[in-house]
């Protein structure tokens, strides 16, 4: 699950936005592969071939030809899932919530915990559901930038939730100890966005367009600990905010007072 990172996917949904169907060229591809090899997150790692970009572009054009059909049916799963939850609670649902549930989700986009490697992917469509024996609700997961081949099957409760906010250097007052986010963790053979607790925030002297805070956080996965910096987290849509009363726009004056 590690081909592109979470950044780089971002980049390859803006170039497809505004290129279409010439970003499978052989020659742009080339350059593209060239860009994302030379990059600084991929330093000690493998290099992308050109191959592997004309693959996700051309899984991307495939894509978009069903896009109608895929958001239809992902209106239609989000539905019935949410009318079997209702059912197996023993309360019945009507077409006006029904109706309400499907122009909600049409505002929403998702991420999905994979199996394979512990990490959190975005959703490009859901493709099927089922109910397994224990009463719970699965769907089958096709992952953005990823082909058919990586599908998998999730639990809704415990795999799919609302995308995550990538943190912006003014935001960081938002991320207090304690907070669940999305942190990028980088290793010499894999790139991957997992699950952290914010064990302790460290606040340095800023102004709203850099950010020089120490975040430690704890990765759930494995328990470690680890000082990164803003640009590696993600915040939860749900998490509350802490905003500060007035946010002094001096760099060189103390933002935490």
């Amino acid at each position: 699950m590690d081909k592109f990172s979470k950044d780089e996917v971002k980049e390859l949904e803006r170039i497809y936005k505004e290129m279409g169907e010439k970003s499978v060229d052989q020659n742009f591809c080339k350059s593209v592969a060239i860009s994302f090899s030379s990059s600084s997150r991929r330093a000690g790692k493998a290099s992308l071939t050109w191959e592997q970009v004309r693959h996700w572009f051309q899984n991307k054009l495939k894509e978009s030809k069903t896009n109608v059909a895929s958001s239809t049916s992902s209106m239609d799963l989000y539905v019935d899932l949410s009318e079997a939850s209702i059912l197996r609670n023993g309360q019945k649902s009507s077409s006006n919530a029904k109706g309400k549930q499907a122009e909600d989700i049409s505002e929403l986009t998702f991420e999905a915990r994979s199996s394979k490697d512990v990490a959190w992917h975005d959703v490009a469509s859901f493709l099927n559901y089922r109910v397994v024996s224990t009463g719970e609700l699965e769907v089958r997961i096709r992952y953005a930038g990823f082909g058919k081949e990586q599908d998998e099957w999730i639990n809704v409760k415990e795999g799919v939730r609302e995308r995550s906010i990538p943190l912006e250097p003014s935001e960081c007052y938002k991320v207090n100890d304690g907070d669940l986010v999305l942190c990028f963790l980088e290793k010499d053979d894999y790139a991957l966005y997992v699950d952290a607790h914010v064990v302790q925030v460290l606040r340095r002297l800023h102004g709203p367009t850099d950010c020089r805070c120490i975040f430690v956080v704890r990765y759930l996965h494995d328990k470690t600990e680890e000082g990164v910096s803003w640009n590696r987290l993600c915040c939860r849509p749900t998490q509350e905010e802490n905003v500060p009363e007035e946010i002094p726009l001096n760099p060189l004056e103390d933002l935490w007072g």
